[in-house]
């Protein structure tokens, strides 16, 4: 990943803004004709809570009646945010750690965007596309505590090579080239199954 590139280059500047006294069958409704998978809950200007596809799948088993249920009802009080300054593998640790698919964008208590884990797979695709371009890899590769460096015709190294793959969803193995196929991520191996 590349660790330069910031949050704020990549995040998603439009969302999905609701109100916690908004109607939930409403909000749904808006998600889905938005394709988004949550919701950032706003009062005023300051994000107050997130309403997740998960949120709402647990408010059908133990919530209110969905035509009664508002989305202050079943939001999620706790808001992942991250700063726009920060790098995108720091967003993806963040990520990690609280076991969110995305996190908002803010700066103090204003949010600014969104970033998802799929915003930071695509930025991993154009890197990797963008590597394919470069001149050809001459000399050796050398192995030393899982640290890789690699010489380029140009003399430049390139550490921690390995950093271009991520894990296929179908066979878990590790591969510079996935490709979305039937909505997961998968590798060149697992496309021709």
């Amino acid at each position: 990943m590349n660790e330069e590139v910031s949050v704020r280059e990549l995040m998603n500047r439009e969302y999905v803004g609701v109100s916690e006294s908004d109607g939930l069958i409403e909000t749904v409704e808006l998600l889905l004709r938005e394709d988004a998978s949550a919701a950032v809950v706003q009062r005023g200007n300051e994000h107050i809570g997130v309403v997740s596809e998960r949120d709402i799948l647990a408010s059908l088993v133990e919530g209110p009646p969905p035509e009664n249920a508002t989305v202050g009802d079943v939001m999620s009080e706790s808001v992942p945010t991250v700063d726009p300054e920060m790098s995108l593998g720091e967003a993806a640790d963040e990520m990690s750690t609280r076991g969110n698919s995305g996190v908002v964008v803010a700066n103090g208590s204003e949010p600014l965007g969104v970033i998802t884990e799929r915003d930071l797979l695509a930025s991993r695709t154009y890197e990797v596309e963008a590597r394919a371009t470069e001149k050809p890899v001459q000399g050796t590769v050398t192995d030393a505590d899982s640290a890789v460096t690699v010489e380029h015709a140009n003399d430049d190294r390139i550490e921690g090579q390995f950093d271009d793959q991520s894990i296929c969803e179908v066979c878990g193995s590790f591969s510079p080239d996935l490709s979305p196929f039937n909505g997961q991520l998968v590798c060149p191996n697992c496309r021709t199954i």
